[in-house]
């Protein structure tokens, strides 16, 4: 198990920056996302962006991002123009049929709308086997949104989700940015929990970005949410959007929202 690490890093503010621009304002009203936008007041896309200091020219590597490219159908046609976007999704001959799946669907929305996506470049990404998520030294900006505790539940445990950032490592350019979200398990709750639970301690993972080479530059309460404890029944899969327990206790769940989050910024040193 990977031993609790102090948190050595120079935090250079906790506050967001100005609104980046008002074509990302747009892309994230537009009417292709009618139905994600539902998620928005949970995941605050435009502060979040912000925070990670996403601009148009930028060469980008989302991660894993599911069958429906939640973040993508921001990106997609946000770097469409004037920069590059790498979707580093599941691989094709994985023998999970949910990652085939999910594959699948997501390069089916990118063929139906060409005028957002036709610019996107389909990666495959697996640690530890498949890590080549775009060419080395090539990445302005890698972005993870609720994926570490994939890695880490699904076997490997510290070995697969530090491949996972020494891939990230890899692709980006030496000052190169990566943005993270992820559930976060509460600090005084024992690591063992992250085996099942969905989240991930804070510590675990700056501790983990750290030996990979990386340096934590800020942190973020933007996805904060004081009502989640990180402790319930079905894990984070236990509140909304999965809200595993069904119509048990629906209206507390929906009361608590989506899961309490780590928004962290890091950097591959320039040198």
């Amino acid at each position: 198990m990977f031993k609790k690490v102090a948190l050595v890093a120079t935090i250079l503010c906790t506050t967001v920056q100005p609104v980046i621009a008002a074509e990302l304002k747009d892309i994230i009203e537009s009417k292709h996302r009618d139905v994600s936008s539902e998620r928005d007041i949970y995941r605050n896309p435009q502060a979040v962006l912000n925070f990670f200091r996403l601009k148009a020219d930028m060469t980008v590597v989302e991660i894993w991002p599911g069958g429906k490219g939640w973040y993508s159908e921001i990106l997609g046609p946000f770097l469409k123009d004037k920069g590059q976007f790498y979707a580093a999704h599941f691989n094709e001959d994985s023998t999970s049929g949910f990652y085939r799946k999910s594959r699948q669907s997501f390069a089916e929305k990118l063929v139906a709308s060409p005028e957002l996506y036709s610019k996107v470049q389909l990666t495959s990404f697996n640690p530890p086997n498949y890590i080549d998520i775009a060419p080395e030294n090539s990445a302005d900006l890698v972005l993870t949104f609720r994926n570490v505790h994939n890695w880490y539940m699904r076997g490997g445990g510290d070995e697969r989700v530090l491949s996972a950032f020494k891939s990230f490592y890899k692709a980006l350019k030496p000052g190169g940015l990566l943005g993270l979200v992820e559930h976060r398990l509460a600090e005084y709750r024992d690591l063992s929990e992250q085996e099942a639970s969905g989240y991930m301690r804070q510590d675990y993972v700056t501790g983990i970005a750290k030996q990979a080479g990386f340096n934590l530059i800020q942190e973020s309460d933007i996805n904060h949410n004081a009502k989640d404890t990180s402790d319930h029944p079905k894990g984070v899969w236990t509140l909304p959007p999965t809200l595993r327990l069904g119509d048990e206790n629906k209206a507390d769940y929906l009361a608590i929202g989506e899961s309490d989050r780590m928004t962290l910024l890091f950097q591959k040193p320039s040198k």
